[in-house]
């Protein structure tokens, strides 16, 4: 006979239904479990530094396997090419050459830059010393090389009013223009840019190079035969800049002009026109002149003919 589910006694269904729940709900297996013991780490200890995944590392800055090398320069925050160039007596355009440039005007700081030729020794490269010279007080007479009047006078940079040289350059009175100018070791026949008084006298620390005074559109004239290696106006606080390059060693640099008459890559010759005097870049109307060795800044007074 079947039983009926009523039938069936309720104590009995309840004890196992609730045996078949139990049953369900209890794990057939237990999960494995280690035990690991718990080190203490030792007092003092530093933790190991966590490596970071290499998605997140910053890559370094072109050429930074040679920081530090003889012949090659580290950007630092403020630096132009054009700059970098100067400094080390270089064309910018070969600068762009050698270090493979993609854009002359993007260099980032912390980049190595080769300032060097290719090839070249830089252990190799010295600087011969230039012998003190007198700085004669007599400025120009207004006349080229040739013999003609020019009234040339180009612009400068920082001046130095309160030094005693530039007082006793500032207040000596016109005279004749020098008979012969001097030859240095490179056999560069020198002449001065301008034909107005020295306002500020060389110091390698705060001024490198001679200041001139005069007036807007007074002519500015090249020191020595060379080649134009520059011109514009991308150095900070040069205004509109021409710079010449003469033989293997010696850059001219001339500030602060109004107008530029040359272009890069020309052949000038001394006492030739190449720029006019103006105030670019400068607190009045003056002529800053640097002369060069290797980059380095030198006194032109030390190669400059007496006046």
């Amino acid at each position: 006979m079947q039983a009926s589910l009523s039938s069936f006694p309720l104590g009995r269904l309840s004890v196992c239904v609730l045996l078949v729940l139990c049953g369900c709900s209890l794990p057939k297996h237990r999960a494995p479990v280690e035990d690991r013991p718990v080190v203490a780490a030792k007092p003092g200890a530093v933790p190991a530094p966590s490596t970071p995944a290499a998605a997140d590392a910053t890559p370094l800055p072109a050429g930074s396997e040679n920081a530090g090398k003889p012949g090659y320069y580290t950007v630092k925050p403020g630096d132009t090419l054009i700059r970098v160039a100067l400094e080390h007596g270089q064309n910018w355009r070969e600068l762009v050459r050698w270090n493979s440039l993609d854009n002359p005007n993007l260099i980032e700081v912390g980049q190595v830059l080769r300032v060097l030729p290719p090839g070249v020794d830089a252990a190799g490269v010295t600087t011969k010393p230039i012998a003190a010279a007198k700085l004669e007080s007599k400025p120009l007479d207004g006349k080229a090389a040739d013999g003609k009047a020019t009234d040339a006078k180009p612009g400068a940079t920082a001046q130095q009013p309160g030094s005693a040289a530039s007082a006793s350059v500032a207040a000596s009175s016109p005279a004749s223009a020098p008979a012969a100018a001097r030859n240095d070791d490179d056999g560069i026949s020198w002449g001065w840019p301008a034909a107005g008084n020295v306002i500020s006298a060389f110091d390698e620390q705060r001024n490198k190079g001679i200041s001139f005074t005069g007036k807007a559109g007074d002519p500015v004239l090249a020191a020595a035969d060379g080649r134009v290696m520059y011109v514009g106006s991308g150095l900070r606080g040069y205004g509109n800049t021409v710079i010449i390059k003469h033989g293997s060693n010696y850059l001219t640099a001339y500030a602060h002009n109004q107008t530029l008459l040359v272009k890069e890559d020309q052949v000038v010759r001394k006492g030739q026109k190449i720029a006019e005097m103006g105030s670019s870049d400068a607190d009045q109307v003056k002529l800053h002149f640097e002369l060069r060795k290797q980059g380095k800044p030198v006194d032109p007074a030390k190669l400059l003919p007496a006046r």
